[in-house]
């Protein structure tokens, strides 16, 4: 236990520059973690205090304060001498990285600020970059800043070939998606590694303003199919999203009869998911 008595600071079963916890994180980094920020200023006068102490996990206070998205903590670790502003954890996420992703746009602005920072860092695990966990998460706001620092590529791909403006249509993000479509660089019709595209994933989740925003963009291939022969249509067929289906029927160069690698068709596949009223649209469609 940590106790104050005056400007005298006491320990008590634990030593304040070592980890104390089963996961093996300090004082400080406690303190960092959950905000408060005159603990913080206290411990960083104690002599010998590790500001880059790291957990079993590799992640340091600043990491934490970061991650939970207290400036104030993050401000005094970051003027604190020796602070390791961009040091990577065990899965390859840096402060900038949890901040974006977590949408504390008051902190990345400090980080973005701060010496040493690469704000396009891609994680280990799944090779993302803090501008598409902020994409994923909906931060239009950390998007927005992500966009405009130096070295951020805004089509930069992760281990699954799928970039920032994938993960925002995939969750209905359409600010964010309209956000890197105007973006340098973009490609509005990527495909991942199971050939699916942005599109693809917008209409089997049933973002519909996003599937305007994708079909109204060009170069968008309405009818694009994936490694398995299905196209947008049978996403959204197979999900029940009739409100897409509809949009897509009219979209030209869109065919309501394709098949995919088994020979169904996006009407086979409403209808084994008991899908009736798209049944009834795609029937209704004529072969031309």
């Amino acid at each position: 236990m940590l106790l104050q008595e005056g400007c005298k600071i006491q320990t008590k079963r634990f030593s304040i520059r070592a980890s104390n916890t089963k996961e093996g994180r300090t004082p400080l980094s406690l303190a960092a973690g959950n905000g408060y920020e005159a603990v913080v200023k206290l411990l960083l006068t104690v002599e010998g205090v590790d500001i880059n102490s790291s957990d079993d996990r590799g992640r340091t206070p600043l990491s934490f304060a970061s991650g939970n998205g207290y400036e104030a903590a993050v401000k005094l670790l970051l003027e604190t001498e020796g602070v390791h502003a961009d040091v990577k954890d065990r899965n390859g996420r840096t402060p900038l990285s949890y901040a974006a992703g977590n949408g504390h746009e008051a902190v990345v602005k400090l980080l973005l600020a701060a010496e040493g920072v690469y704000a396009d860092a891609k994680d280990i695990r799944d090779q993302k970059t803090p501008l598409s966990f902020a994409a994923r998460n909906g931060h239009e706001a950390v998007v927005k800043l992500l966009l405009a620092a130096e070295g951020v590529y805004a089509d930069a791909k992760d281990g699954n070939g799928q970039t920032p403006l994938f993960w925002a249509a995939a969750h209905g993000h359409k600010g964010i998606a309209k956000l890197l479509l105007a973006a340098e660089g973009v490609d509005a019709d990527a495909k991942d590694r199971n050939g699916r595209t942005p599109l693809s994933y917008a209409a089997g989740n049933g973002h519909e303003e996003v599937v305007k925003l994708l079909l109204a963009t060009e170069g968008v291939d309405a009818d694009a199919e994936n490694a398995y022969g299905w196209t947008p249509l049978f996403h959204a067929a197979r999900n029940g999203n009739e409100a897409i289906v509809k949009l897509l029927l009219k979209t030209e160069g869109v065919n309501a009869h394709a098949k995919d690698w088994q020979g169904r068709t996006p009407r086979g596949i409403a209808a084994g998911n008991g899908n009736e009223a798209i049944v009834k649209l795609l029937r209704a469609v004529k072969r031309g």
